[in-house]
């Protein structure tokens, strides 16, 4: 049993249960915390070893999961898991349905080919705030993910995992069960935990016992009768499609939504999970609005295909996401975006450090006639807030269609990863999005069909070609020609991949008060280049540009061609050369920092193969002795 937040239970109370495993008492999550002690078995405070250290209530299983309002919100945390294992050689997560052995009701299967979990590790897992994450690119870093996420999906979870020590592969089962708990009237939690170790002369996993043969037995007594899986050998066959390393979860006892339906859909469509919507709520062929009703910021909230395929900004060619035996293809919502521009956004996160954010910003391709509007925000690599609306109000079709794409790293995202903790920085940033909002369409709303809004706007110096709009100040700050300028010839999607190769530029001084360093952003955009957009652009679109164009100081022709006014009124070819020279190497640098990846990648995989080679020579050296042996004797 876990040594961390379980607790033992002894023989009497372990069979005073039943034998068969029933569900619970309600089967609907956002009524099953009722929890009554003493209801089932006679197992109460005095049958159990009570020792000097902090109990965990049973009942703090389903209060914990409740941070998870959304059923999607918790597959995603794990799947997190399994794409933090990349660096661990993961190649692929599975999603599935599966029928439960017991009773043939749905179960859900979330399996990877990571580096799996030793008997330590599974047991960190199976207790609350244990995390072994320290990377700054690792996903999860609270150690909560599982429970809250496994407990808000269903009643119970078993879990195998399969990992490659140094010295001799191991294999756990672990068992947290809901069910279990509230049926035997346990007031601790308590989890069983077996663990198997490859022995190199049987050629078989045999069972670890550093608590004595009687311990591990109590345990598998506990996974035989509250698991699916009725027998030893039964558990056992679960490693069979794992392989040499790896993590199969699976949750059964699915909870039903309010409406007694099952909440996950696994029916609707057979490549797909969906979240039961129930008979109030519109079907198929009755839409008000068509194009929103399929498009993808609606459809993410009941499609787990379509919320997994914007889950992560960038996603390795090596590892795939396979929902229910087809793989998920990844999109990036930067590409769904017309007239885009990429706005360099640096806030200032303590004294005078700032951190760059490329945001790219733009009207969706089905705009005017869909009133979506909002930003997607990734925090290391993550989605945390999908079509965030930062206009509130667009009844007056402000920014209609107006939607943007940006990673947050500098602000924190909640425990349920489904929102920022509001903080001032985020505060400050829900701002600047707004005013960006705002800008974009005040300068490019005739674009889709709307009157634009004239507004006045500070004069713009002769020798201005790129600038900066400071927070608090309402004149340009005039930048250094050695400024980047992020080159329009790449579409959004990659520009938002890579922000973090972008060449540096001074911190920004507020002109109102010097030496005060405030937020700042600045422009590039999809028109920067004439050929870009004459390439991608129909006729009436550059029609549009060219009315656009000269209207003011904010118009769209000053913001997209600042490149090029900056060579042809500065007629500075040394400055071009520097600036050319720059790009050259930012873009050798991005090569190298790949190769350097891909590189890393294919060293995890070797070692892994390596361990796979060893693994196999023991067995077939274990087997060959076994052959010996049997001749001899013979």
């Amino acid at each position: 049993m876990s040594d961390q937040d379980s607790t033992s239970m002894d023989e009497s109370s372990l069979f005073s249960a039943t034998v068969v495993c029933p569900a619970p008492v309600c089967r609907q999550f956002w009524k099953a915390g009722n929890y009554d002690i003493g209801h089932g078995s006679k197992a109460t405070s005095q049958s159990i070893d009570v020792k000097n250290h902090l109990c965990v209530h049973p009942m703090f299983l389903h209060s914990n999961a409740t941070s998870h309002k959304w059923a999607f919100g918790a597959i995603a945390e794990l799947l997190d898991n399994a794409f933090d294992e990349i660096q661990n050689g993961a190649t692929f997560v599975v999603i599935d349905k599966i029928p439960n052995p017991r009773d043939g009701n749905p179960a859900l299967l979330i399996q990877d080919d990571g580096g799996g979990m030793d008997p330590e590790a599974i047991r960190h897992c199976m207790s609350f705030g244990f995390s072994a994450k320290k990377s700054k690119t690792s996903i999860g870093q609270y150690g909560n993910g599982f429970k809250t996420s496994t407990m808000r999906l269903g009643a119970d979870v078993i879990v195998f995992s399969r990992h490659l020590k140094e010295r001799s592969p191991t294999q756990s089962i672990g068992l947290l069960s809901y069910t279990f708990l509230r049926q035997t009237g346990c007031n601790k939690i308590v989890v069983p935990v077996v663990d198997y170790e490859f022995n190199a002369s049987t050629g078989k996993y045999g069972p670890i016992l550093p608590h004595g043969k009687k311990h591990f037995s109590l345990n598998l007594s506990m996974l035989l009768q509250w698991s699916p899986y009725s027998t030893e050998d039964e558990l056992l066959l679960q490693f069979d499609d794992i392989g040499q390393h790896g993590t199969k979860i699976v949750i059964y006892n699915l909870w039903l939504n309010d409406e007694g339906h099952m909440e996950l859909d696994f029916d609707s469509d057979v490549e797909d999970i969906c979240i039961n919507r129930g008979p109030k709520l519109f079907q198929k062929g009755k839409h008000v609005n068509p194009i929103y009703d399929q498009h993808m910021a609606n459809l993410y909230h009941y499609s787990l295909r379509i919320y997994s395929s914007i889950l992560y900004l960038r996603i390795p060619q090596c590892f795939r996401i396979i929902l229910r035996g087809r793989v998920v293809e990844h999109h990036n919502i930067a590409n769904d975006l017309k007239f885009w521009e990429i706005i360099l956004y640096r806030p200032h996160i303590g004294g005078n450090v700032e951190v760059p954010v490329l945001t790219t910003i733009g009207f969706l391709k089905d705009a005017p006639h869909v009133n979506i509007h909002g930003f997607n925000v990734y925090h290391r690599n993550r989605l945390i807030l999908p079509f965030w609306r930062v206009v509130k109000n667009t009844t007056n079709s402000n920014a209609r269609g107006v939607v943007g794409v940006l990673e947050a790293n500098f602000i924190e995202p909640t425990h349920n990863k489904q929102d920022f903790e509001k903080t001032s920085l985020f505060q400050r940033l829900e701002d600047r999005l707004k005013q960006m909002t705002m800008e974009y369409w005040d300068s490019h709303c005739e674009l889709i069909g709307y009157q634009q809004v004239k507004k006045t706007r500070a004069p713009v110096p002769s020798q201005e070609s790129l600038y900066s709009r400071t927070h608090g100040c309402s004149e340009p700050v005039l930048m250094n020609h050695s400024c980047h300028v992020v080159d329009s010839s790449k579409d959004a999607s990659s520009a938002i991949g890579s922000f973090q190769f972008a060449g540096t530029t001074p911190p920004h001084v507020s002109a109102r008060n010097p030496g005060k360093p405030v937020d700042s952003y600045q422009i590039s955009s999809q028109q920067g280049l004439h050929t870009k957009w004459k390439q991608h652009k129909p006729p009436v679109e550059l029609e549009h540009a060219k009315r656009h164009k000269g209207s003011g100081p904010d118009s769209t022709d000053i913001l997209c061609n600042r490149e090029e006014k900056a060579v042809s009124e500065s007629q500075d070819q040394e400055t071009l050369s520097i600036m050319q020279e720059n790009e050259k190497l930012q873009s050798q640098l991005l090569e190298y920092e790949k190769t350097e990846q891909e590189l890393n990648l294919k060293m995890q995989q070797l070692k892994r193969q390596l361990e796979d080679v060893r693994c196999e020579y023991a067995e077939l050296l274990a087997e060959s002795e076994s052959l010996n042996s049997i001749e001899e004797n013979g």
